[in-house]
């Protein structure tokens, strides 16, 4: 996409003269030459799958332990029901504006220049961080296979696989956005396939069809015995980090707008098909793991991180007996965290390339290349990935999970800001004469579901607050404290830090202000406006049940 000068010369001018210019005038910097590479398929497996990895496979065992079969589908219940109104939210915000770093962009057009620059760099700390995790977890998961007894002094050292990981993130990343779709989509369909799978299997197992287990007919035992809820409204609790940190991703359809070839059709498209992802691969399979893994199994409170041979998937293939698909499974969960390990370059280089590109960070970092690549932030994000050999040192845990602390709780301030900067954008778009029927995609639950996705965020923060301040079978302890919710200070932090420099001391931004038609890919909006009208009127025309067709898929 070809760049015109005299208008990369006025933005440059702009967020010179002023740090909360409009979404609009991003699309005349350097982000305006990310290549628009991503084709519908990738944008559906990337809304899929994209960010089904350890959390789930792994992560969902200590959950099991901690709050029982009961909390673990209730609490991803209700952060799935969030997720899709937050979705949905971004959706419709996405596909009227495919700007780079959607998220951020919106909260500062939205909502406040301050807090939108607190969301970027929360949101790239997230994804810079959770990266090196990643490459961690990748490289323990092989400790399956090399060190099978669970002695802790695998035949290879984990720095040698975190290596190799490193090595093919780079490589993958050397494709662009093209490459980034086209492994997403591979990767995507693997762990589709294998969750689907598992459900299968799982219903096999819980009613007694496999010869190998000793169990017999399983039912409904292990929700009687050793009991539905642990721990009791702190088991509860606990549940809804894991179930953040398993749906985290979800957002990622929002930010590949930018280089999506057509959004308008796309994004709507990949938005509803969170709806299946979420009840489907999240809650179906987790009701069946809570039928045939006892939450009592001491192995499960062992499950975190990298410790595959804890996840509770392969440990319900070898409870049943089933000898070859624990060591499949885990070449699934290995693949998998590659494929978020892939999304955490794409994400952090995406969000900070465009806070760069508009004057939040530094100019260097808003660099593209002829191949559409933020190669400058690229070089950094993948130097922040050699973080994972500090796991390998004496003390490396501690000070990894101190890292880590600072984006615990990303995923909620992020998806809060959503929902309310969609609140904000349905009064602007009302303020201006425009009603919803001009909307290339409108959410499915309008500015209601948003008001409840934000309520439900706000929620979530408080339960993670009260979970940290009286933890689980411990006394209140500052250290602990903090390593769970050291993100909100350092946002508020961000915020506050933006409003001394910049000495912006009003809160919030004057919706009358805002020009609502910047930063729209569309030229044409009478053309637009009567393509929505004929389209609408087709499926206006279509029999009941292809309505209900067209609506959630």
């Amino acid at each position: 996409m070809a760049v015109d000068d005299s208008k990369t010369e006025k933005y440059a001018t702009s967020i010179t003269d002023s740090p909360t210019n409009q979404v609009g005038d991003v699309e005349s910097g350097e982000s305006a030459k990310l290549h628009q590479s991503l084709k519908g398929r990738h944008m559906q497996m990337i809304a899929i799958g994209g960010s089904i990895g350890a959390g789930l496979f792994v992560g969902s065992g200590g959950a099991l332990s901690k709050g029982g079969p009961g909390s673990l589908v209730i609490d991803f219940i209700i952060i799935g029901f969030m997720l899709l109104l937050t979705v949905n939210a971004m959706g419709e915000l996405a596909a009227i504006y495919p700007v780079a770093g959607a998220f951020y962009n919106y909260s500062i057009r939205f909502i406040d220049p301050a807090w939108g620059f607190a969301m970027g760099w929360n949101y790239a700390m997230n994804w810079l961080i959770v990266l090196p995790f990643e490459l961690t977890v990748a490289g323990v998961t092989i400790a399956f296979w090399t060190d099978p007894d669970g002695t802790g002094t695998p035949s290879i050292n984990v720095a040698v696989w975190i290596t190799i990981f490193l090595v093919l993130v780079v490589v993958i990343n050397f494709f662009g956005v093209k490459g980034y779709g086209e492994v997403e989509f591979v990767l995507g369909l693997m762990k589709v396939l294998a969750v689907a799978g598992f459900i299968i299997l799982g219903v096999i197992i819980d009613v007694g069809g496999v010869p190998t287990d000793t169990r017999g007919y399983i039912g409904a035992k292990y929700w009687h015995d050793p009991g539905a809820f642990r721990n009791g409204f702190k088991g509860f609790c606990s549940v809804f980090v894991t179930a953040s940190f398993a749906f985290g991703g979800t957002e990622l359809v929002g930010l590949a707008a930018a280089e999506c070839a057509n959004p308008r059709k796309t994004i709507p498209t990949a938005t509803k098909q969170v709806f299946w992802r979420i009840s489907l691969f999240y809650v179906v399979s987790l009701f069946i793991l809570g039928l045939i893994v006892p939450a009592d199994n001491e192995n499960l409170s062992k499950a975190s991180g990298g410790n595959t041979r804890y996840s509770p998937f392969v440990l319900s293939f070898q409870l049943a007996g089933i000898k070859v698909l624990p060591s499949i499974f885990n070449a699934v969960i290995t693949l998998s965290v590659i494929s978020v390990a892939n999304s955490c370059t794409f994400a952090s280089t995406r969000t900070v390339q465009a806070l760069c590109a508009r004057g939040m960070g530094p100019a260097i970092g808003a660099r593209v290349d002829s191949k559409g690549r933020p190669w400058v932030v690229l070089i950094v994000a993948l130097a922040f990935g050699a973080l994972a050999y500090v796991n390998v040192a004496p003390q490396g845990d501690e000070i990894f999970t101190w890292l880590l602390s600072l984006s615990g709780l990303s995923n909620f301030f992020t998806w809060g800001s959503i929902c309310f900067a969609h609140i904000q954008f349905r009064k602007a778009w009302a303020m201006n004469g425009r009603t919803t029927d001009e909307l290339p995609f409108q959410a499915m639950f309008g500015t209601i579901g948003s008001w409840i996705g934000l309520a439900l965020n706000i929620l979530c923060l408080i339960a993670q607050f009260y979970v940290s301040l009286f933890p689980i079978g411990g006394k209140p302890d500052a250290k602990a404290f903090f390593e769970n919710y050291l993100a909100a200070p350092i946002v508020i932090l961000f915020f506050v830090g933006y409003k001394v420099y910049y000495k912006q001391w009003t809160i919030g931004v004057n919706l009358d202000d805002i020009q609502i038609d910047e930063g729209r890919r569309e030229l044409d909006f009478e053309a637009l406006k009567q393509e929505l009208i004929e389209e609408r009127a087709a499926i206006a025309a279509m029999p009941w049940w292809k309505r209900q067709m067209e609506f959630w898929f």
